[in-house]
């Protein structure tokens, strides 16, 4: 009985390590796996729509006996950089300016343009603080609280109707960070967190699972 008992207890240790070397290797090779697939993709969805563009004498898959993945993406990254090059100059301005009269003389047109470029704008700005606090707000009540981003303070109209100084934040869905809501906040009930940005969007996006490490001040 002893020994059969033995027997049994050696066969669930085997396959209880056998189980959890399976979930280590899982979990270390399944990020990396999926990441590389969704790479993969991006890289040959990019490939496709602009080698296209490419003159076919200057398209080096025309002359060389095989495709070089990612020329299309190195392309498209060379050709954002000479777009920026010249339009920061003053021939540049003039035109992106004639094409914008242009768009904003359409209704329906004008008003997504606008939007998006404020939005690109206010994001990519160099001098641009959107998205670089993470805080915590009480919501949906009091005694509840959620992971927000400042994303500015409240000007404008909003700010003249309420009292006190305010701030717009970005509230973010789990595990769909692109989705959330706009809310208006007081700063006062606002708590500041030390975690940066990309911290922040990991405790989100894992619904709480990813915890950063607590930041405590230097004793220097």
């Amino acid at each position: 009985m002893k020994i059969a008992k033995k027997n049994i207890s050696y066969k669930k240790n085997f396959f209880s390590k056998i189980r959890t070397y399976f979930f280590t290797g899982l979990a270390v090779t399944a990020p990396l796996g999926i990441t590389l697939y969704l790479s993969i993709i991006f890289i040959n969805y990019v490939d496709n729509n602009v080698k296209d563009l490419v003159p076919v004498k200057y398209n080096p898959d025309t002359y060389l006996p095989f495709n070089i993945p990612g020329t299309g993406l190195i392309i498209a990254i060379f050709s954002l950089i000479l777009i920026g090059f010249f339009t920061a100059g003053f021939l540049g301005r003039f035109f992106v300016k004639v094409g914008e009269n242009i768009i904003n003389k359409v209704p329906v047109i004008r008003s997504i343009y606008n939007a998006l470029k404020q939005i690109f704008q206010t994001i990519l700005g160099s001098s641009s603080k959107a998205f670089r606090e993470v805080v915590l707000i009480e919501y949906p009540r009091k005694n509840l609280w959620a992971i927000a981003f400042i994303t500015s303070e409240t000007k404008g109209e909003i700010s003249n109707k309420l009292k006190g100084k305010c701030v717009n934040v970005f509230l973010p869905t789990t595990p769909n960070p692109t989705s959330g809501f706009m809310l208006v906040v007081p700063v006062k009930s606002v708590i500041r967190l030390k975690m940066n940005i990309e911290e922040g969007m990991k405790l989100v996006i894992s619904g709480g699972i990813i915890i950063p490490k607590l930041k405590r001040k230097s004793t220097r």
